[in-house]
């Protein structure tokens, strides 16, 4: 990776939620760069703060303190209007649940993404990418868990994003799903070069990554450098 330029850069974001009185720190001063084109992993006991540092390289959430910068452009001064646009652009989100619409076909769930989206690929080019061209018009009640998971990944990717994000995406399958789901990130990865930040509790999959964040207490403890990821289907488990 030493070769890519920083995406994403993030110095000194805090996070402050107020509860009541008390004022809860989740981010104390996270110091973090993306690389254009890498695999990083997100990783740290429950409640390290991985979900909130997420949503902040997603622009789903700003900083109470420090910068976010995107490809040099400071987006934690972007208002609602910005950030909106960034997400819609910029972005793409995988999540444990597919939060796939129900009364939609695969087809019709991919295209709600495609319709807002600047420079689309065409909604069956996504689902052919994710290997569900078979299945275009059966609607989530129709597919497994790992079939609704592709679609979700599908409508993240038919975006052209530059950066996806996936929050714990393969936390409710099983082991040979897990395993696909995987394939798919890193080809969506390397073949497309977009970057991938994903959150996942499983060590596994620290031998796939580019670089592993372990965040703990709301900062970075440390980065490790892996420089000889292995394909998924030959993860070590």
């Amino acid at each position: 990776m030493s070769t890519s330029h920083v995406l994403m850069k993030l110095e000194n974001v805090h996070r402050t939620f107020q509860v009541g009185e008390v004022a809860v720190h989740v981010l104390r001063g996270v110091d973090l760069d993306v690389y254009a084109g890498e695999l990083l992993l997100i990783q740290g006991e429950s409640g390290s703060g991985k979900t909130t540092l997420m949503n902040m390289i997603g622009g789903i959430d700003q900083p109470s303190q420090g910068t976010i910068s995107f490809e040099g452009e400071e987006i934690s001064k972007f208002g609602d209007r910005r950030l909106t646009q960034f997400r819609r652009d910029q972005v793409g989100f995988v999540f444990q649940f597919y939060n796939l619409v129900p009364t939609l076909s695969a087809l019709e769930n991919v295209a709600t993404a495609t319709e807002i989206a600047e420079n689309p690929m065409d909604p069956a080019e996504a689902l052919d990418l994710v290997g569900l061209s078979e299945r275009l018009n059966h609607f989530p009640s129709q597919l497994s868990g790992g079939e609704q998971q592709r679609v979700a990944m599908a409508r993240a990717i038919a975006k052209r994003p530059k950066l996806m994000l996936c929050d714990e995406p393969t936390g409710s399958l099983d082991r040979e799903n897990t395993t696909k789901i995987l394939e798919l990130l890193q080809k969506i990865n390397q073949e497309t070069d977009t970057t991938v930040v994903m959150i996942t509790h499983a060590q596994t999959m620290r031998q796939m990554a580019n670089r592993i964040a372990i965040i703990g207490d709301g900062v970075i403890d440390r980065v490790i450098l892996n420089e000889n990821p292995v394909p998924a289907r030959e993860l070590v488990w």
